[in-house]
């Protein structure tokens, strides 16, 4: 907006912002923020909080807003700033919805996650009764920062855990993205999708592989921003998961839970003829070449049960299961019966 980049850059009023930083993130990269901020003469506040599942319920959202009313900000021209993992863009993004019906935010991702999931789209959300993201809401922010260095400081198993969130897309739109996967992921393992020009023969593989997650993650979110529609390829991943995820905290992450959905889906693909064996195969030996668990003692026949009709209740009544038609293909299916679905649970547990 001309205007308010006018107002901005002549204005006497100093800038302010108002920073909610993941504690973990802030250890790390707390005093390269304070310096940013003190070296562009910009008056701050940074709040350091637990940012995780446990850790994400409407109390630390109506901490946040405590400390963004005592700072006293400014509701159109002082957007609140998350820098941190998915959790972290989530609970700010709830509290700057809140906040004087909506203050603008900004989200900065931090973990490989968070950069190709929680940067895209406009759903933020806390945990509420053992639920997860059950009280939320559409707020897109009014920016998302986006730098891979973050990510050279998280562990292995988050790269990891991110990884199949971008494997998600790939096996729902991409087969390119997913041959991707298949040839370098040890690659981006090894080498937290930093680029190295010193290894010809992988070309740019993180940069590719970040940016055609997010491309095919905006084509799938941009024409259906508020989930009027609600088949939705995205979801592939996400039907069993939500309920597996909150059982076994915190023994599986989110993304890991989202591949053992997957895992157990791409059995259910080749019972119902989907996919051919050797389909389910390459699929598998992916999902394990990304370090990625294929299966978890948590989810039970019981559990899926449950998770289904779960879903139903918040799917209008249908299931809506995005399956694999093929190597970076799907559609999405209501008429998979109980039948099938045992099945290819039983072929899942002894494989």
């Amino acid at each position: 907006d001309p205007q308010q980049l006018e107002l901005a850059t002549t204005s006497t009023r100093k800038l302010r912002r108002f920073i909610v930083i993941d504690e973990v993130v802030d250890k790390l990269y707390g005093s390269k923020v304070r310096e940013y901020f003190e070296e562009n003469n910009v008056q701050h506040k940074i709040l350091a909080l637990p940012t995780t599942e446990e850790t994400k319920s409407m109390d630390l959202v109506l901490n946040i807003l405590q400390e963004v009313q005592d700072f006293s900000i400014d509701r159109r021209t002082e957007p609140i700033i998350a820098i941190g993992g998915g959790v972290c863009l989530d609970i700010v993004g709830l509290a700057a919805s809140l906040y004087r019906r909506r203050t603008p935010y900004i989200r900065v991702p931090t973990t490989l996650l968070s950069y190709v999931d929680a940067s895209v789209g406009a759903k933020n959300g806390v945990n509420f009764l053992q639920c997860k993201n059950k009280l939320g809401g559409y707020t897109p922010p009014v920016a998302s920062f986006l730098d891979r260095s973050f990510i050279q400081s998280i562990p292995r198993r988050h790269i990891s855990n991110g990884l199949g969130e971008i494997l998600k897309m790939a096996l729902m739109k991409h087969k390119g993205l997913f041959d991707l996967l298949k040839s370098h992921g040890k690659y981006l393992l090894d080498t937290k999708f930093q680029s190295c020009s010193s290894f010809a023969d992988h070309g740019d593989a993180a940069l590719q592989t970040t940016r055609i997650a997010i491309e095919t993650m905006l084509e799938e979110l941009a024409p259906n921003l508020w989930e009027d529609d609600l088949d939705r390829l995205v979801d592939f991943g996400h039907l069993i998961s939500p309920e597996l995820e909150m059982r076994v905290l915190p023994s599986l992450m989110h993304g890991e839970a989202v591949n053992v959905d997957m895992a157990f889906m791409t059995y259910v693909a080749h019972a119902r003829g989907l996919i051919a064996a050797e389909e389910r195969e390459q699929i598998l030996q992916c999902m394990r070449g990304l370090e990625l668990p294929v299966w978890h003692s948590g989810c039970s026949w019981a559990l899926i049960k449950r998770a289904l009709r779960e879903r139903l209740k918040h799917s209008g009544g249908q299931p809506r299961m995005p399956l694999p038609t093929g190597l970076g293909v799907a559609e999405i299916f209501n008429d998979t019966s109980e039948e099938t679905l045992e099945k290819a649970y039983k072929l899942w547990v002894r494989d």
